[in-house]
């Protein structure tokens, strides 16, 4: 069963009724690496009067977080410690039945988030998490959309730079184009970053079940169906250099497309006619070909058991980069939208992708739907959909630049 300690009285203003809940946000996995950096984030910028908790399985390593929190800032109230396992769904019902937010950094997400989000939607609980796995997504979409919708739930995946600045980036840029006319856009990301070993991970994780994958996301189309009277389409990019950007551009098969098509799908401000291609920006055509081939290889002997042993033998999980090579790294994306007539570019660019805004990015998705006014909205949600304005500003505050390059 759950444990809980130092639960403070909740004076938050956020949409949802706080009266049963004792905390506003519990944060799950806080005693790894990405899930100790949002902790960090939350002592810094919860509201006076919020409620919070750090949670896992090993008490011993919570009170080690609580301790080292409580002596970086003394002045603040500590959080509460909660102590429940994925593998014992009694604490994890209890837990969520405590908070009105629950944020989990544990991953990768098709191994561990399935009963999280299992216990989210059926208590009524708000989740977010950080996961860039489309067959996860897919499968709770299919699993636990509907029990989210009757409960009042919003399940909020892919909170991190998967897939944040480029969800929220097409988002910005459609409110700098005319109103009501086809748009077609394009965005192409760089990043000058180490990520996470729990990434990588899941990255190979992916590789290795990609029919799969793409078994469980035609099974989603399938319930979803098509948006009446709208048209929302990707296309397949091809490798080229781009003569507006002046860089060489490489397809990305990642999530955030398919992030930003359920956006398009869901907010009619996207127009009658939206169509997306997503792409990796580099420097040149030598590192473009590498960078495929480089892909290509790894996804070939992901496919193979003992291969795919070796690869994720060469990248622990939880381990992450010193602050200083943090304090080094950046990223940016660029964004071509063509509607009526008018070209508009735009760009989204912060530091540190992989940990530092990531954790950013995820504490505030959290704080967003715990204490923000927003649309009232339950289900499987994607963050422009459920958050738009409100997450766009607390970002922006947070530390990411949103600009017009050209109207």
């Amino acid at each position: 069963m759950s444990e809980t300690t130092n639960q403070p009285e909740s004076t938050g203003t956020g949409a949802r009724d706080a009266s049963d809940r004792s905390f506003d946000i519990i944060l799950y996995g806080a005693t790894g690496f990405t899930g100790g950096l949002v902790a960090d984030y939350l002592l810094r910028n919860m509201p006076e009067g919020g409620s919070w908790a750090v949670a896992g399985r090993n008490r011993t390593k919570l009170d080690a977080v609580a301790a080292r929190l409580a002596s970086e800032m003394p002045e603040v109230p500590a959080p509460g410690i909660v102590v429940a396992d994925t593998q014992d769904t009694a604490s994890l019902a209890e837990m969520v039945r405590s908070t009105r937010v629950l944020i989990t950094t544990v991953g990768p997400y098709l191994e561990y988030g399935e009963p999280l989000v299992a216990a989210c939607a059926e208590a009524g609980t708000d989740y977010v998490d950080l996961t860039g796995e489309p067959e996860f997504v897919d499968r709770m979409y299919l699993e636990y959309h509907d029990a989210a919708q009757a409960s009042g739930a919003r399940l909020v995946h892919a909170c991190g730079f998967d897939s944040i600045p480029h969800d929220l980036g097409v988002f910005y840029t459609m409110k700098q184009v005319p109103e009501g006319v086809p748009v077609v856009i394009y965005g192409a990301v760089h990043a000058d970053a180490q990520f996470s070993g729990g990434t990588f991970h899941s990255a190979i994780g992916q590789f290795a079940r990609l029919r799969e994958a793409a078994r469980v996301a035609r099974k989603r189309r399938r319930k979803e169906g098509g948006v009446p009277g709208r048209r929302i389409k990707s296309v397949q990019g091809r490798p080229h250099r781009d003569d507006v950007l002046e860089r060489w551009l490489v397809p990305l098969p990642t999530i955030d497309p398919q992030v930003i098509l359920r956006s398009a799908a869901a907010l009619d401000s996207y127009g009658p006619d939206f169509t997306y291609t997503h792409y990796a920006s580099v420097g040149s055509p030598v590192t473009a070909t590498v960078g495929m081939v480089g892909v290509g290889a790894i996804a070939l002997g992901s496919q193979v058991g003992p291969l795919r042993s070796q690869i994720l033998k060469r990248i622990e999980r939880g381990a992450g980069p010193s602050e200083s090579r943090r304090a080094r790294s950046s990223f940016d994306v660029t964004f071509v939208a063509l509607a009526g007539g008018r070209r508009v570019i735009t760009r989204v660019s912060g530091g540190d992708p992989g940990y530092t805004e990531t954790s950013m990015m995820l504490a505030e998705s959290g704080l967003c739907l715990a204490f923000d006014d927003l649309p009232a909205l339950s289900g499987q949600l994607t963050t422009a959909q459920a958050m738009g304005d409100a997450l766009l500003e607390r970002v922006e505050r947070g530390g990411l630049t949103f600009e017009v390059l050209s109207a």
